[in-house]
């Protein structure tokens, strides 16, 4: 019976932990809403060398209640997989120039912005509102309750839609999604050290509670998370 009752357990903890941050009600409302908000245009010069913010790059976990504004928020998502040009080639190299990543936000504390998850649009340098509310607790469930997901101003998520390579290189493809993913994420870290504000990478998240939370496609795979904030 010991050994039964050891069991079940083992099966069931998991489940509640991943299920924590799920809250079923919450899901089937205010997701996928229409309207698109512009950001502010990026800017192209900083007061910071490269060489500088490489120097002083590094992962920040802890974080103010200051907010960040939507400035700040505008020249992240740029930094990250922001239109360079007019055949549409962007800040981070890509593989076939594909283009794998989707990027989403977890906004909670951005001055400008409500709280609530949005997709960024490379094309049109937009936001599309997903769902409303502060997310940032839910979020931070699904990855282990690490609390820089729910300190952070705004959260960052790379989402990869594999397919996009992977119909040209095959497997491969996908380890080049993965690529992408440090380009950008380094972009986000020196565009932040350039900006003064702090950024951790999290890699450690349970991926179907994450695609529930923030309402993806089912071809879609979120694969990072960046916490932003002010420090």
């Amino acid at each position: 019976m010991i050994r039964i009752a050891i069991c079940i357990a083992l099966i069931l903890i998991p489940v509640l932990i991943t299920g924590a941050c799920i809250d079923k009600g919450e899901t089937e409302q205010n997701t996928r809403q229409e309207g698109e908000i512009m950001l502010p245009e990026p800017r192209t010069a900083g007061e910071i060398s490269i060489e500088e913010a490489m120097l002083h790059r590094r992962s920040v976990r802890r974080y103010t209640k200051e907010a960040i504004t939507l400035n700040d928020l505008s020249q992240l998502l740029w930094a990250a997989q922001g239109i360079t040009s007019e055949e549409g080639f962007r800040t981070a190299p890509s593989a076939g120039a594909l283009y794998p990543l989707e990027v989403y936000v977890v906004a909670g504390n951005v001055d400008g912005l409500s709280d609530g998850v949005y997709r960024y649009r490379a094309e049109g340098h937009t936001l599309q509102r997903i769902r409303d509310g502060d997310l940032r607790k839910n979020l931070s469930e699904c990855a282990l309750k690490q609390t820089q997901i729910t300190d952070a101003a705004v959260d960052i998520v790379f989402a990869a839609v594999f397919k996009r390579t992977t119909t040209k290189y095959g497997e491969r493809g996908v380890g080049y999604a993965y690529i992408e993913a440090g380009h950008a994420a380094q972009n986000v870290y020196l565009q932040a050290e350039a900006s003064g504000l702090g950024v951790c990478a999290v890699g450690a998240f349970y991926e179907q509670e994450v695609s529930e939370l923030l309402a993806l496609s089912h071809d879609e795979t979120p694969i990072y998370i960046l916490t932003v904030g002010n420090v």
